[in-house]
């Protein structure tokens, strides 16, 4: 399971790199994976410092510390 949550965490941080900044549903559809793995992604980087997470009005959007 840690594998998985890693791999996935790369999916997410490539899909960041490339698309800058994205909210929750926006990396559902971009990452295309199980939602939990995507959900314990956005955590295992958050605890590694690597994203900025920020509340935008309805939103609470992703993108990675530079």
């Amino acid at each position: 399971m840690i594998n998985s949550i890693g791999e996935t965490a790369g999916k997410v941080w490539k899909y960041l790199n490339e698309k800058g900044e994205a909210n929750l549903s926006q990396l559902k559809k971009g990452v295309k994976g199980d939602p939990n793995l995507i959900l314990q992604a956005i955590g295992w980087l958050a605890r590694e410092g690597k994203l900025n997470i920020e509340k935008k009005a309805r939103y609470i959007t992703y993108s990675l510390k530079k």
